[in-house]
């Protein structure tokens, strides 16, 4: 296979997040991963939710959709449904998928539909200048929490396996070639495929130096990414952090099993001209 050149995607627009920021490391990843699958930026949509996420559909020359808080997967279902062709990719931030959007994602693992969900989660609300999420740890301060989170963060990876996901794996924005795999993999999935990228926030939850003390990957440690008991122990280790697939299987997706009510998807139709007899006939 002979890759694109990852500058097809870039829109030549200059990123406006902050020095440092982890969402660089997403978005080199995401492009070297569409380049390396040799896919044309026309079949590609980036669906992606509020926060400084948001901004890579406008640094992607793909189509683009950026949408309202939390709605990233509804609209990334319609969009597949709709165009089955088309790779549907939706970006996320952990307050934007793990707080008002948190309903969908249990949902569109269990359809198991063809979409790709990347969360940044950086654990911290960094575009509103650094409020409490559901993944912040116990104990953070943050604008919200001055006095240290109260609450115990959720796991989104044991969420994920829980709802039924067919592909769950773990990221990490600054091991951006072990991402850019992570990305493909997803994309080569035939379902729904979740990746939760440890994403720091330089500025207002910086915690680069201990999740490079921490990560270690999984494919290095013989994990059976078939076993679901083994993906659920591997999601719940906190002493050290396990980055890459925790776990891989094939079901039908949601295409399939609604393809006898959606064969053609409206996308896919011929075109013709409406029928305006009926509504003429009123006027005359």
């Amino acid at each position: 296979m002979t890759a694109l050149d990852p500058a097809i995607y870039d829109t030549g627009k200059r990123p406006v997040w902050c020095p440092g920021c982890g969402n660089y490391g997403v978005l080199l990843a995401l492009r070297k991963a569409l380049a390396e699958l040799e896919l044309k930026p026309e079949n590609v949509v980036i669906v992606t939710g509020i926060g400084c996420h948001g901004r890579i559909s406008d640094y992607m020359k793909t189509n683009g959709f950026h949408t309202i808080h939390g709605r990233v997967l509804p609209l990334a279902t319609g969009i597949k449904l709709a165009n089955p062709n088309l790779t549907v990719i939706g970006h996320s931030g952990d307050g934007d998928a793990y707080a008002i959007g948190l309903g969908h994602l249990p949902h569109a693992a269990r359809r198991n539909i063809d979409i790709k969900l990347i969360v940044h989660n950086n654990m911290v609300f960094g575009l509103t200048t650094g409020q409490v999420t559901p993944t912040t740890p116990l104990g953070v301060k943050t604008k919200s929490t001055p006095f240290g989170n109260p609450e115990h963060p959720l796991n989104p990876l044991l969420l994920a396996l829980a709802s039924g996901a067919t592909f769950v794996a773990r990221g990490f924005s600054g091991e951006v070639d072990h991402l850019k795999e992570l990305i493909k993999r997803a994309i080569l999935h035939k379902g729904f495929a979740f990746i939760d990228v440890l994403q720091p926030c330089v500025t207002f939850f910086n915690t680069y130096s201990i999740l490079r003390e921490k990560v270690y990957k999984l494919e290095e440690t013989g994990h059976d990414v078939k076993s679901l008991e083994q993906a659920f122990r591997r999601a719940m280790e906190t002493e050290r952090i396990p980055i890459g697939v925790f776990y891989e299987v094939e079901r039908p997706t949601l295409e399939e099993a609604f393809s006898h009510a959606m064969n053609p998807p409206p996308a896919l139709r011929p075109l013709s001209p409406p029928d305006l007899t009926r509504l003429l006939s009123r006027f005359r």
